[in-house]
């Protein structure tokens, strides 16, 4: 087990590298005219309403105000045990499905792993990898928010790379499995359509995002495929919905937008914050 925490790769680019311009961001999401509108109010719920989330990584400044939709109805809710991260393999380094066992460094300090849940995901086809890691944000990026709206969380990350749709639902099953009797939060971390016209990014996204709203993760899964929707973290959605799929919860999209909201440009990379919410409440766990 590393003992060292993993150094964040993308601080200072993808978002503030000083901890307290990085907290001042991250306020400026949820108070952007694209974002909630509102910092999260102190108070929180008794019981837990979200049970996972589709979340993007871009930078701050393109993606953070349409994530933080989802950050704020978390930040809502009783908090989780731990929080379970799915991400992309974006730079294709990944053997498959890989694990970090270290706790991850950001300007906002080190956010803990949870070692056991580690353990319990640790069966093929998914096996600890730290060196998939170093490199890729599309996790890193989800911390600074975990931070601001949760207590000391404790995480786990998951890289997930693209396959077969049996390789997910192999994934998936392992996930499905630890998961029992678990108090845990799963985000899925994806862009949705990139560098296309925002009537094309609006339209292409918008079919995936049915898919994601009928809880169907072969139907989405053959939908980007079909559709050659350059969807990133079509694999890390995809074993979401599979893991999650006999879960008595419903879907709803909180917020769709793009790049081209932020810079004016012709091509343009789509981004959706969407929950996966109790159709009634999940209570505090029973010790």
């Amino acid at each position: 087990m590393p003992t060292s925490p993993r150094r964040p790769a993308v601080a200072g680019q993808f978002y503030a590298g000083d901890g307290a311009e990085l907290a001042r961001q991250v306020e400026a999401c949820f108070t952007d005219p694209r974002g909630p509108g509102d910092l999260p109010a102190p108070h929180r719920a008794a019981t837990r309403a979200v049970r996972a989330a589709v979340v993007p990584h871009a930078g701050y400044p393109y993606s953070g105000a349409i994530a933080a939709h989802a950050y704020a109805r978390i930040a809502a809710d009783r908090p989780p045990e731990s929080v379970l991260v799915l991400g992309v393999d974006h730079h294709g380094v990944s053997r498959g499905a890989s694990l970090s066992d270290r706790a991850w460094l950001t300007p906002l300090g080190p956010t803990a792993v949870d070692h056991e849940f580690v353990r319990a995901l640790a069966h093929s086809p998914i096996e600890v990898d730290e060196a998939a890691h170093a490199l890729e944000h599309s996790i890193e990026v989800q911390l600074p928010f975990l931070e601001y709206v949760l207590p000391k969380p404790k995480f786990v990350a998951l890289e997930v790379g693209f396959g077969p749709y049996e390789f997910l639902e192999e994934v998936a099953a392992v996930v499905r499995d630890a998961l029992r009797d678990r108090d845990v939060l799963v985000l899925a971390s994806t862009d949705f359509s990139h560098y296309v016209p925002v009537r094309t990014a609006d339209r292409l996204d918008h079919l995936a995002i049915a898919q994601v709203l009928a809880r169907d993760a072969r139907g989405l899964y053959e939908t980007v495929r079909r559709n050659d929707i350059s969807m990133c973290g079509i694999a890390p959605t995809t074993v979401m919905l599979a893991a999650t799929r006999d879960w008595p919860v419903s879907a709803r999209l909180l917020r769709w937008g793009h790049s081209g909201e932020v810079s004016d440009t012709r091509e343009v990379v789509g981004y959706a914050a969407l929950t996966l919410e109790a159709d009634g409440v999940v209570p505090s766990p029973v010790k």
